[in-house]
């Protein structure tokens, strides 16, 4: 039996064109995503993951186009949310059951062909922007939007959330959130998608599987809990004695560290300048005062360097997003690239089937249920 690698660390699964991370730089299909960051839209980005090049321009209005047909739901869809909708519903759980449930409503759900595949990956990409954003308004008592056709899918999710068409800063720190969280390589709910599919399951199955992967705090909850930690330190002059308490309780301090980054998540530095350009804009300057500190301590103290998470949760929360939305806003970017990962095991596909070392008991004889 081979040796025992613990969460995976270091075992290679899965050969894949669609993200790297070398050297502590992450690309798309090759693509630098210092390049795509600064440049690309995050239809582009779905494209791109989809197919290994970025689109013409004919492509991407069509991509765009499609998008924007398939983002308003089954009117079923609004109405079930009412059904589970209490003060005690996370959003992962409405978005994990609600993902489910649209398969119902797709005609093509269960047919195999290529184009077919290619066509539900839009779909289900379109709508899981509106399942985010309906979810949320149907639980404040407010009716669900339809997408508005002269805005990108970034600015559209904005609309959707809040009923207001989105300022220029908001809709660039949101497509910039977008491409930065799209992929990741082979990620804990990028992994669990192939396993799911690997046995020919359908392409809804994997995103349900995926969904529930991110749900768990060690990887898509942390920025919510980045804002829970600001939210607890409450003002700049309270930082040094929070992080005094926490480090001396060797308690976890949110939003840094990385398993594979070690010089420093590349992603981070972008979603820090747009933290700091929205928290201004808004009249909330103090927050990402108390971030650069809370920054500056970790690195002078741990040696830790901010991930992604940590600077979008200021960033969210700025545009006025409920807290609770930051983990399933991580699925909606995220989504392109568990597509991908689906749509590349479906190309090349073996079924996930690894051993485990068995450390229990042996020679062990059965006892009839009297004489135990």
């Amino acid at each position: 039996m081979a040796e025992l690698q613990r969460g995976l660390e270091g075992v290679i699964a899965a050969e894949t064109k669609i993200s790297s991370i070398i050297d502590s730089q992450l690309t798309y299909a090759g693509y630098d995503i210092d390049d795509l960051a600064e440049n690309a839209q995050f239809e582009e980005i779905i494209f791109l993951l989809w197919n290994y090049r970025l689109p013409t321009k004919d492509e991407l209005q069509e991509l765009k186009s499609k998008l924007y047909e398939y983002m308003t739901l089954n009117p079923r869809v609004y109405k079930h949310f009412e059904e589970y909708v209490t003060d005690k519903v996370h959003p992962m759980t409405a978005l994990r059951t609600s993902v489910s449930y649209i398969a119902h409503f797709d005609p093509d759900a269960e047919d195999e062909a290529d184009e077919k595949k290619y066509e539900r990956a839009i779909r289900i990409q379109a709508k899981i922007a509106s399942l985010v954003t309906a979810f949320s308004r149907v639980r404040e008592g407010k009716e669900p939007l339809k997408p508005n056709s002269d805005l990108s899918y970034a600015g559209n999710f904005l609309y959707m959330l809040k009923g207001e068409l989105p300022t220029d800063i908001e809709e660039e720190a949101f497509n910039k959130a977008l491409i930065l969280h799209a992929d990741h390589e082979l990620n804990a709910s990028a992994f669990t998608a192939r396993c799911a599919v690997s046995s020919l399951s359908d392409m809804y199955s994997g995103i349900v599987a995926a969904v529930g992967s991110l749900k768990g705090p060690l990887h898509g909850g942390a920025n919510e809990r980045v804002m829970a930690m600001l939210s607890e330190v409450g003002s700049l002059d309270n930082v040094d004695n929070y992080l005094d308490e926490k480090i001396a309780n060797k308690e976890k301090i949110m939003g840094f560290g990385h398993r594979v980054y070690k010089e420093g998540d590349p992603r981070a530095k972008y979603l820090r300048e747009m933290s700091r350009k929205i928290t201004e804009e808004t009249g909330q300057s103090e927050l990402y005062e108390m971030s650069l500190a809370i920054e500056k301590r970790m690195k002078e103290e741990k040696g830790l360097i901010p991930n992604v998470d940590f600077f979008s949760a200021t960033v969210y929360h700025s545009m006025d997003i409920p807290h609770d939305l930051f983990t399933p806003i991580f699925a909606v970017s995220r989504t392109s690239g568990w597509i991908a990962h689906i749509l590349e095991q479906y190309r090349d596909n073996r079924i996930m089937r690894p051993r485990a070392n068995y450390i229990g008991e042996t020679n062990r004889k059965y006892v009839p249920i009297e004489e135990r």
